[in-house]
């Protein structure tokens, strides 16, 4: 989990590169998410742009399709209001070309309910999708080749949330063997039910006002792409992790050379319990990192550095990570928090390169083997956005001012942020 200065970082950053699907708490891929709520161009289910088949039409009389590239989903999708007014929801298709042959994905489609919702094609799907062992972008799938791709289904406050998703995918085939693996074929895949649990109420894990959501939901940052092999299955901790750092009244977030710890005004701010739970996980020992360097040698179990998991019942846990180390305040598992209660101070310990504050939460205790979950904060205020991810880019690299867009703030509540808010937070205690 380092800040986005850098554009390899993760949970469990370079140690796993050549087996991540990329890693988390870093720079942001390349590439612009599809404006908020712009769906495919008609209102209902459309055909591919290849002008082939469908994949039910080459099977007729069967009751069954034949799709070469197979895809299912990491997680049910759960829908999240966000603080642009809309609700997102945010999930990842796994896609598997089975037969002996390339395949190029040339679109993918997200149906729900017999809308079409959102599509991505060409040059629009390259920043959303990333083959296993390849690179973010690439859209064909060689023999036998993974790929995941990200999705983000954005609606407005009034469109219903459907029931069910389907996603068709356009694939386009060298090596043609009619009438099973015509040159151009859409495949109907991987059915999926919209889970429709609401995402947990807390408040925000720090106070005051300048916080910067450096890395977060709903593009392809570093932590929504930090999808990792752990323990023989895919998990995607991450998916709605922020990535805190506060920004001072020049919209700064540094005042000297980023190798400098004292150039970070933050470092040490109170880390807040976002709702009343026992700690179940704590790490309080291991050693802080300077700043504007890559940690090397890291065991898995350290990338989140000192850290504090916390059980907010129901089968969610909030993760707090990169505190500073020594466990000041005497902390132990099994330990009841209080809701805005002090449980550490942020700091730059485990995987990262700069003081920052990652938060997020998920559906189990482990900070790798879990799956992201959605969750809202009660009240906060949307003091403006970084107006751009090359923004965001050079804020981090020293004492440079970050370019915000005021146009927009104005409080908010039971909303979760977006990656580029900046915002003020209730008063700690």
């Amino acid at each position: 989990m380092r800040t986005w200065r850098n554009r390899r970082a993760g949970l469990v950053g370079a140690l796993l590169a050549t087996a991540l699907v990329v890693a988390g708490c870093g720079s942001p891929a390349a590439g612009p998410a599809p404006a908020p709520g712009a769906p495919s161009a008609a209102a209902g289910v459309v055909r591919g742009p290849f002008g082939g088949p469908s994949s039910s039409d080459t099977t007729p009389g069967t009751g069954s399709t034949f799709t070469p590239v197979t895809a299912s989903t990491t997680a049910a999708p759960i829908p999240v209001p966000t603080s642009d007014g809309r609700v997102h929801l945010a999930y990842e298709l796994v896609l598997t070309n089975t037969i002996g042959q390339p395949a190029t994905i040339g679109g993918v489609e997200v149906v729900g309910d017999g809308r079409s919702l959102l599509r991505l094609e060409g040059d629009g799907l390259a920043p959303w999708i990333k083959p296993f062992g390849s690179d973010l972008g690439t859209r064909v799938l060689q023999p036998g080749q993974g790929a995941l791709v990200w999705l983000d289904v954005s609606l407005a406050p009034t469109d219903p949330v459907p029931a069910q998703l389907l996603h068709r995918l356009d694939v386009q085939f060298a090596q043609p063997n009619p009438p099973l693996v015509p040159a151009a074929l859409t495949e109907p895949v991987a059915p999926t039910t919209v889970d429709r649990t609401p995402p947990v109420s807390i408040s925000p894990p720090l106070a005051g006002a300048g916080w910067l959501d450096g890395n977060s939901c709903c593009t392809v940052t570093a932590h929504r792409a930090a999808v990792s092999p752990i323990d023989g299955r895919l998990f995607a901790p991450e998916r709605f992790a922020i990535d805190y750092v506060r920004l001072d009244a020049q919209d700064r977030q540094m005042t000297g050379p980023p190798t400098d710890i004292a150039s970070y005004p933050f470092d040490g701010a109170d880390i807040l319990a976002v709702a009343d739970g026992p700690i179940v996980g704590l790490v309080g020992d291991l050693p802080q990192q300077p700043p504007g360097a890559d940690p090397t040698g890291l065991r898995l179990d350290e990338y989140s550095g000192d850290h504090v998991v916390q059980d907010l019942g129901n089968g969610r846990y909030a993760l707090y990570a990169h505190l500073q180390s020594g466990n000041p305040l005497n902390l132990a598992v099994g330990q009841q928090l209080r809701r805005g209660q002090v449980l550490g101070k942020l700091g730059n310990s485990g995987n990262t390169d700069g003081p920052h504050l990652h938060f997020h939460v998920m559906d189990g205790p482990d900070p790798l083997a879990s799956n992201g979950l959605p969750f809202v904060f009660d009240s906060y205020t949307v003091d403006g956005r970084v107006v751009s991810q090359e923004s965001l880019q050079e804020g981090a690299q020293g004492p440079v001012p970050f370019r915000v867009d005021r146009a927009g703030a104005g409080p908010r509540g039971g909303t979760m942020p977006l990656v580029l808010d900046v915002m003020s937070y209730p008063p700690g205690p």
